[in-house]
């Protein structure tokens, strides 16, 4: 589940924490759950990373980013469950991978913890990340992107708006909870076709992406029923009491107070909204 401001979270929560440390030993911890995937395979890994210094951690769209002393990079994806953690984890079982650190500092290790094993760990060598990731796969930064960029996004598909926000090549960092929570902030129904927004919405869509993220990281993230997303000393989040669809079908809108919130489903996800808050717009009819 971590989105944006989840992994943004994590980043914080380390960063003080590694930043300026050596790399003493890679451990691939020993568990029966199903493997998260390496890249390169564990020994390789472990001997690039071994030895050298954490110079900085960064977010880049859901990935965690440790940038190396030789200015190669470590990134964690992790994905739906994937936790980066500092401290006594959710379970042992889940543990996946621990970067023991050289002294001093206030915590021995960093882990990465992950209850599905669908994340990944990446290696990327000096110039690869910038070249594939950073300046390939990936769209704007949500919480950076500009208004032309907005427009640029928009103005390109007719696909629906709500699963145009999930497409990381377009826009990078919105996940399927925080895109249920701007464009109801932003009264645009899910279904709209993206080339129909007005400049007025757009607009609107950029602004509430930025207040929604921003809110989120101020909350810590949002942890859910499952329990699942935890911060870097494994404290929940708290935005998880501020949404305002998200997870609530059935649930009187509470921005209108009268209208129950509606579940639908697009690209196979879970979407809810206000159909008071956000009406479908009809298309007008050619004469």
């Amino acid at each position: 589940m971590p989105e944006l401001p989840e992994v943004e979270t994590m980043v914080r929560g380390i960063r003080p924490h590694v930043t300026g440390r050596k790399i003493r030993n890679m451990r691939i911890c020993q568990t029966t759950c199903k493997p998260i995937t390496l890249n390169p395979a564990a020994a390789q890994l472990t001997q690039r990373v071994e030895g050298l210094t954490i110079a900085f951690v960064e977010r880049l769209a859901k990935r965690v980013v440790l940038v190396l002393s030789d200015a190669s990079h470590v990134v964690i994806e992790p994905r739906m469950t994937g936790l980066m953690l500092l401290s006594e984890p959710p379970s042992l079982q889940h543990l996946r991978i621990e970067w023991q650190l050289a002294a001093p500092g206030d915590y021995a290790s960093l882990w990465f913890w992950d209850r599905r094993g669908l994340g990944t760990v990446t290696h990327y060598e000096p110039g690869e990340f910038d070249r594939i990731l950073r300046h390939g796969r990936l769209g704007p930064d949500a919480l950076l992107a500009t208004l032309a960029d907005w427009q640029r996004l928009c103005g390109q598909t007719s696909r629906p708006i709500k699963v145009l926000l999930l497409d990381q090549s377009r826009i990078a960092g919105i996940g399927n909870l925080y895109a249920s929570e701007i464009l109801h902030r932003t009264r645009i129904h899910p279904e709209t076709p993206s080339d129909r927004l007005s400049a007025e919405q757009i607009a609107g869509l950029r602004a509430n992406t930025i207040e929604v993220l921003e809110e989120a990281i101020r909350y810590e993230g949002s942890t859910l029923s499952d329990g699942t997303y935890r911060n870097a000393l494994n404290q929940s989040g708290g935005y998880q009491n501020a949404h305002r669809v998200y997870d609530r079908e059935a649930e009187t809108c509470p921005t209108c107070g009268k209208c129950e919130i509606v579940r639908i489903v697009q690209a196979q996800r879970s979407t809810f909204f206000c159909p008071d808050c956000q009406p479908k717009r009809r298309r007008r009819q050619r004469s």
